[in-house]
């Protein structure tokens, strides 16, 4: 696996750090939930994705894309620091195979350990500005200011809500190191019509910070992540009804309208043959959400799951001038290679003290599905190999939760936690992009996985998780600010506990 674009751009990378020129702006364009099946380019009938499309035909398509867990907060630790969420903490030993996350209650976050993105390209006077959702933990220590970035506009958790204040206090959203209000009050969230004018906020903060920082001549890092497609999703009043997908469609629209004025500025600019853009999703559409879920294409399950739903994502890369138009790149690339690849483009060595897991640059590496710090399963050319299958429990089932609805098959799709550890179920994606037909003649894949797994488990070095502890007491009770708007809120005491995490 190429790490993403590295081989079409070396060469102009070599030829720009030897003349000390300013490096590429990188944009990274992070969607919520955004399933692989939602854009017209990848065969979603309604067509709705005009800007999107065109992206991609003036860009590279990566169909073989792929987050680093089926869930927000573990894919987008990865997405920054380059490793496995088991690597950088963003896991949880609670449970077996638990997907776990960053809710208000979470003690954790992103450790001081790691070394974000943000970080590196400090060292080529990079800014760096978070636009939208963060969820690397919400306590003062683990937001993005502490972290790399020289801006941010955004929130720390989901939008979830609206939260009686008494009980939970409504998720910030922050300017900087400020809280400036509070979603579902200062920055208003229809639950019954499915408005927000958060979308064109966030699009806004963009395109304020390419001009500034173009203005100012000084390379940019844009990590633009709105969090419109993920439940309740929301869009602005222009959008409201619009889509022939119902809300979940309007919010789609309205990021494809965003993502057109953002490359429109770049060309007006005269900055887009400078400008690395990356346009992917953090995991897989979630199915549970029914009307308001989004499109998986032809792959199995969604997100939660380590099935192909779960775990491929849309991804463009647009760079012109750099990128052939048009292109169609089928290598196995993940969202780690973005901080690798985001390194080479600024002219920045990776760092050496620490397993990368988007480094190589050999033609075929595998990928690794992870559930908590339990591989699943490993994909190695087309072949797809699952040690354990889980979709969800019984329990969850039996109320109405379905991680794969309408897509039931038989010892694949199992509802409590099964082991083929000494039997692997193994499928050819590219003959079944459903993982619905295990092949029986295997033994020679099972060569050539078994010695890749064997060696990645025996030098696997977990890092210590962050998941694991739960307190009331930690939530977005006081943040930073609130006593300039009046919006402090007392907290409880103090009483932690072992989270519980169902998926």
């Amino acid at each position: 696996r190429a790490a993403l674009v590295c081989t079409i751009i070396i060469c102009f990378l070599l030829a720009n750090i030897a003349s000390g020129a300013m490096p590429p702006n990188i944009i990274i364009m992070l969607m919520d939930d955004m399933g692989w099946g939602d854009l017209g380019v990848l065969g979603q009938p309604s067509k709705e994705t005009p800007n999107l499309d065109a992206m991609a035909a003036q860009g590279m398509l990566l169909p073989n894309f792929y987050t680093a867990n089926p869930l927000c907060s573990p894919s987008r630790a990865a997405l920054l620091t380059g490793r496995l969420p088991v690597r950088n903490g963003f896991y949880t030993t609670n449970a077996h195979a638990r997907n776990a996350y960053t809710p208000q209650e979470i003690v954790g976050g992103i450790s001081g350990d790691e070394i974000l993105l943000p970080e590196m390209l400090k060292k080529r006077g990079y800014v760096s500005k978070i636009v939208g959702k963060w969820h690397l933990g919400h306590r003062p220590q683990h937001l993005p200011l502490k972290h790399g970035f020289d801006e941010w506009f955004g929130a720390p958790n989901c939008h979830f809500g609206p939260y009686n204040s008494t009980d939970r206090p409504n998720i910030p959203v922050y300017n900087n190191s400020e809280m400036i209000g509070r979603y579902y009050e200062e920055f208003k969230i229809n639950r019954d019509t499915a408005e927000s004018n958060l979308t064109q906020i966030y699009l806004r903060e963009g395109l304020d910070f390419i001009l500034r920082l173009t203005q100012a001549q000084k390379p940019f890092f844009l990590y633009w992540t709105p969090d419109a497609t993920h439940g309740p999703v929301y869009a602005s009043k222009n959008f409201n009804g619009k889509s022939q997908r119902g809300r979940y469609g309007d919010a789609v629209m309205e990021l494809d309208y965003s993502v057109g004025q953002i490359l429109a500025l770049l060309k007006s600019l005269g900055i887009d043959n400078n400008t690395f853009v990356f346009f992917t999703s953090d995991n897989g559409a979630a199915l549970i959400s029914g009307p308001e879920g989004g499109s998986n294409g032809p792959f199995l399950c969604g997100k939660e799951t380590t099935f192909e739903g779960g775990m491929r994502e849309p991804a463009i890369a647009y760079w012109p001038g750099h990128i052939k138009e048009g292109a169609v790149n089928f290598q196995l690339s993940t969202v780690m290679d973005l901080f690798t690849t985001s390194l080479a483009i600024a002219g920045i060595n990776p760092p050496n003290d620490r397993m990368l897991d988007g480094l190589d640059l050999t033609p075929v590496l595998p990928v690794y599905f992870y559930r908590g710090n339990e591989l699943m399963a490993v994909r190695l050319g087309q072949y797809k190999a699952h040690y354990w299958t889980w979709s969800n429990s019984w329990e969850q089932f039996k109320t109405g939760i379905d991680f794969c609805p309408g897509q039931e098959v038989p010892g694949v799709t199992t509802h409590n936690q099964t082991n083929h550890s000494l039997q692997p179920l193994i499928f050819h994606l590219g003959r079944d992009p459903g993982e619905k037909y295990p092949i029986r003649s295997y033994l020679d894949v099972l060569k050539a996985i078994t010695p890749i797994v064997q060696k990645h488990q025996r030098e696997l070095i977990p890092g210590v998780p962050q998941l694991n502890m739960c307190d009331r007491a930690v939530m977005n009770w006081a943040p930073e600010g609130c006593k300039k708007l009046g919006k402090c809120l007392k907290p409880p005491e103090s009483n932690p506990w072992k989270c519980v995490w169902p998926h």
